[in-house]
């Protein structure tokens, strides 16, 4: 028994320092990962659901450093009985930078500042919905080997600008600043867009990253 715990240990040292050398080498390497979302609400015959895809891609320009940008989309629908009620497609570019530091082993830390813009339209009333902001987080990065690693991160400073413009009309800019927040959602979204709960941003994510 002794001998097995022994022969797990050595693996496990070596798998860390062998991660942790993959981090520190990681100059010109690419990553790849994806953010996902989904909520739904459903009273009587009435569902409401919010669907978010965000690939990311990416390159580290120096060991510690990296450059990438986040493309997809977001679904926001209302449905029942008699129809669609509501129907927002969302376009997603967010352009990204990552400092690294090493915490421990194949534990890091990371600060990231994002350039969320998303832009698109409610099909059933032609309202324009359009949006820019700036997020700063931080997270953690473990590197479970030089390919593969897992990642947390939350918002620490959030800004956020929308603008609501109806076919006829008066536009409606809604402006958001939060430092730590939570998830919060303006009502004013669930009115116009009618999805369920359509945060169109996120300060939480966890997610999986792959390096190449």
């Amino acid at each position: 028994m002794k001998k097995i715990f022994t022969l797990v240990g050595i693996a496990l040292i070596g798998l860390s320092v062998k991660a942790q050398d993959s981090a520190q080498g990681l100059k010109g390497a690419w990553f790849a990962t994806s953010q996902f979302g989904y909520q739904q609400t459903k009273t009587a015959d009435l569902k409401n659901t919010s669907l978010s895809v965000l690939p990311v891609v990416g390159t580290f320009v120096t060991p510690s450093v990296a450059v990438g940008a986040g493309i997809g989309f977001i679904n926001i629908k209302a449905d029942s009985n008699a129809g669609t009620a509501a129907k927002t497609d969302l376009f997603v570019i967010q352009p990204l930078a990552r400092k690294y530091w090493n915490v421990a082993g194949s534990l890091y830390f990371f600060g990231q500042a994002a350039v969320p813009v998303i832009t698109g339209k409610e099909k059933e009333s032609g309202l324009k919905v359009n949006q820019v902001g700036l997020s700063v987080s931080g997270g953690f990065d473990y590197f479970v080997t030089k390919n593969f690693s897992v990642e947390f991160s939350y918002d620490l400073a959030n800004f956020t600008s929308t603008t609501l413009e109806p076919k006829d009309g008066e536009k409606t800019t809604v402006t958001n600043f939060g430092l730590a927040h939570v998830a919060n959602v303006d009502p004013f979204y669930n009115t116009t867009l009618a999805g369920s709960k359509p945060n169109l941003t996120s300060p939480l994510s966890f997610g999986f990253k792959f390096i190449f």
